[in-house]
């Protein structure tokens, strides 16, 4: 990865308002969604979440500075003081039997820090590299082994930020679950499991999809779900609910409509003088309940007009308003 100040376009003297004003500016050109007949965006993009994770925390800037991590956060491997191995007889500053070295091993029983001090008598003398390696672990030194708790390490290590970012499905897929992609603010395009059931406002949790934390694990990824309002269904708990158009003939004779549901379109009988704001249960055809079974579709009759002048319809309801008005 690029140095974190040219990914920003600040120098090393910029503050962190600075930083925090580059990093903005530059999110919004390199998003993905800005961007999207760019195959390199997402890429450039995580480069620049990166580079502000390091530089973003003041922290992690000056561990930078000091050349304590890399541009990808890692911690850099500084050598032994004094820089190098030379030959017979060459003194190493830094380096003598007061010298600590520390390993962690994982065993049978968690993490062990070992402590291994280097030869006795003074300063450490020349030779090779796999001679002094032999020197510190190969029997000479004096090493003495100390308990060290897992959770102590974790604790000591920072998560990193979770990601959050929305999912849009239908009805129909909330109700049978479906696989869907979706780019998170890392820059990353990841493949969702949405699973069936889903409601409104539910979130699906990603471990470790989150933002990269350069001293620890990374945060996770926080998908919050939105079902899309269906055309001709609305949700009432486990239950569906919809208006069904039925012509004026049907209303009065009888018939038979569609009636749309989640699984398509099924037939309803009407029976002859149906009042317009009847309501119809069709039983199984609502959404899937928590323990088991399914709810109901209600259906509710909208008495529906010809369009246009009918004269014979005129005259039939002049007819009944004046059996009406009689009574």
């Amino acid at each position: 990865m690029r140095n974190p100040y040219d990914v920003l376009g600040v120098g090393k003297g910029a503050d962190q308002a600075e930083i925090k004003k580059a990093f903005r500016r530059l999110a919004k050109k390199l998003h993905p969604d800005a961007n999207k007949a760019d195959p390199k965006a997402a890429a450039r993009f995580a480069e620049l979440n990166s580079a502000y994770e390091i530089l973003g925390e003041e922290d992690k800037r000056k561990a930078f500075d000091r050349g304590e991590i890399d541009a990808e956060g890692k911690p850099r491997f500084q050598g032994f003081a004094g820089g190098g191995f030379g030959g017979a007889g060459q003194q190493h500053p830094g380096f003598d039997a007061s010298t600590i070295f520390e390993t962690f091993n994982v065993g049978p029983g968690g993490f062990r820090r070992t402590t291994t001090r280097g030869p006795a008598g003074g300063g450490a003398g020349g030779g090779s590299f796999e001679d002094v390696l032999s020197s510190l672990f190969g029997g000479r030194g004096q090493a003495h082994f100390e308990d060290f708790d897992a959770a102590e390490m974790q604790r000591g290590a920072s998560r990193g930020q979770d990601a959050t970012a929305s999912l849009s499905v239908s009805l129909s897929e909330a109700v049978s679950g479906v696989k869907k992609r979706v780019l998170l603010p890392t820059g990353k395009n990841v493949e969702v499991s949405v699973p069936a059931g889903v409601t409104e406002g539910q979130q699906i949790r990603l471990r470790g999809q989150g933002f990269h934390s350069p001293t620890g694990v990374a945060g996770d990824a926080i998908i919050t779900l939105h079902v899309t309002p269906h055309a001709d269904l609305k949700v009432d708990g486990s239950d569906l609910r919809a208006d069904i158009a039925v012509p004026f003939d049907d209303a009065v004779l009888g018939g038979s409509v569609r009636v749309p549901t989640i699984d398509g379109a099924v037939e309803l009988k009407i029976p002859p003088r149906t009042n317009g704001g009847r309501t119809f249960r069709l039983k199984g055809k609502g959404l899937p309940k928590k323990g088991g079974g399914s709810g109901d579709l209600l259906a509710t009759v909208r008495i529906e007009l010809p369009e246009g002048v009918d004269s014979e319809l005129d005259a039939l309801a002049k007819q009944a308003r004046e059996k009406r008005t009689k009574t």
